[in-house]
């Protein structure tokens, strides 16, 4: 039988550590006895108390509990629950300090991963720092022992909820009413088999999806469409998998929100669960760019790939000949069709179809496109950029969540003769460790 290795004992004294590096997670970084400690809540350059969390054979991992020597970067979190919630881990660091960071982060990944710097760094696009993010979902739980509900993040590391009485990320619409979601989960005789309630907010109306373990009986329903009706919420119910999901009230055939791109002039519809961009002024500033950055032609045929529901497709079709959107998730390419026709944009065709698999024969990918933008998941796009030869764009811009990704595929870029023009972070996601970017390539 193998050995199994068991985890180090996790010391329970509390000890000074001198952090001398950032993680890319935003963890401090210092080391006992020559190991590498991650301390959560500190910062470059400080001297801390810290208490052991976890320990592993080649690192440790910690929590900070008392600041000896502070940071000019440090900053007093807003938010009282910010060293317990993980909805976001960088309140107590100064925006101007998160931005620089996920900067560097962007930079290292490129050089790491891809060998490569761009030859312009672009300046961060910056948004509001608070009640930015439109969407969410929130965890909920009624806790018998206590006799009261709870509603929100999880813990950092836990599966436990974070108590919080507000959240100053979100929308306050939504933000500011955990108090009164709270008492509504403990008004509700099924309020057991309340797991989870979404939250999406378009331009017009905040929609929630309440997921129910159990059916409701009539006295609850009523008391959750009473609940949005004096907020003006939308109300849908999930009494199983998504496709259960429907809307309660208000008593319409409307099943969606929508936001506008002011700067082409469209709106575009969305059901609540669809993905949508969480924070809406980085959004249109991102699209605006992108476009820029694509520079579209009269004439020009043009390639967007990972397209969802047409968030650049269809401002791209606002100005050049021809415009083809292709995405793995077929309710989404349904939506992009139903925009385009509520936008009565005809230069514009949508594709379903799965990236990560060979695309030669599949009818969107014929005809030849003069550019390409890219905006993939996480996993990045290495199976479409290691054929782009196949296209020979004379531009692609690439919006990325994820950086390593971003670097990985840039790098293959580089090896089918692309060159990195520019690059830059966005900072959708502050006080967040995301990092949103966005690169150019142009042939050598």
């Amino acid at each position: 039988m193998p050995r199994r290795h068991r985890k180090p004992p996790v010391p329970q004294q509390a000890v000074e550590i001198n952090i001398d590096s950032l993680a890319h997670d935003g963890r401090g970084v210092g080391r006992i006895n020559g190991k590498a400690v991650f301390v959560d809540g500190a910062l470059l350059g400080e001297k801390v108390v810290m208490r052991y969390t976890q320990c592993h054979g080649k690192f440790d991992e910690a929590r900070a509990i008392e600041v000896l020597q502070s940071s000019p970067d440090r900053v007093e979190p807003r938010c009282s629950a910010a060293a317990v919630c993980g909805g976001c881990s960088l309140q107590h660091m100064s925006s101007p300090a998160q931005i620089a960071m996920k900067q560097n982060i962007l930079l290292d990944q490129l050089r790491h991963f891809g060998d490569l710097q761009p030859q312009e760094l672009l300046p961060p696009m910056t948004g509001p720092e608070f009640g930015y993010r439109r969407k969410a979902r929130l965890g909920a739980k009624y806790v018998e022992k206590k006799g009261r509900a709870l509603v929100g993040f999880r813990e950092k590391n836990s599966a436990f909820l974070a108590e919080i009485e507000q959240c100053h990320v979100l929308v306050p619409e939504v933000g500011l009413a955990f108090p009164e979601f709270r008492q509504l989960i403990e008004s509700l005789q099924q309020r057991l088999q309340i797991p989870q309630i979404e939250v999406a907010q378009g331009d017009d109306a905040t929609a929630l999806v309440v997921r129910h373990m159990q059916p409701l009986p009539p006295a609850d329903l009523d008391t959750l469409v009473q609940f949005c009706q004096q907020r003006q919420f939308h109300l849908y119910l999930q009494p199983a998998g998504p496709d259960s999901i429907h809307k309660v009230w208000p008593a319409d055939n409307d099943l969606r929100l929508h936001y506008k791109l002011e700067d082409f002039g469209l709106t575009l519809q969305f059901h609540p669960t669809d993905f949508t961009q969480v924070n809406p002024v980085i959004n249109r500033q991102m699209v605006k760019q992108a476009i820029e950055f694509l520079d579209p032609q009269p004439g020009e045929r043009i390639l967007d790939l990972f397209c969802g529901l047409g968030n650049f497709t269809l401002p791209l079709a606002t100005q050049s000949a021809q415009v083809v959107g292709v995405e793995g998730d077929e309710a989404m390419v349904v939506r992009g069709r139903e925009n385009a026709a509520a936008n009565h944009l005809t230069n514009v065709e949508f594709f379903g179809a799965d990236l990560t698999k060979p695309f030669e024969g599949q009818p969107w990918a014929h005809g030849g496109f003069d550019k390409i933008l890219i905006d993939p998941p996480r996993s990045g796009a290495l199976e479409i950029v290691s054929k782009m030869t196949v296209f020979k764009p004379k531009r692609i811009v690439y919006v990325s969540c994820n950086p390593a990704t971003l670097a990985r595929d840039a790098g293959e870029l580089k090896k089918q003769g692309y060159l990195l023009l520019k690059a830059g972070v966005m900072d959708m996601f502050p006080h967040t460790t995301h990092v949103e970017s966005i690169a150019v390539f142009e042939p050598e």
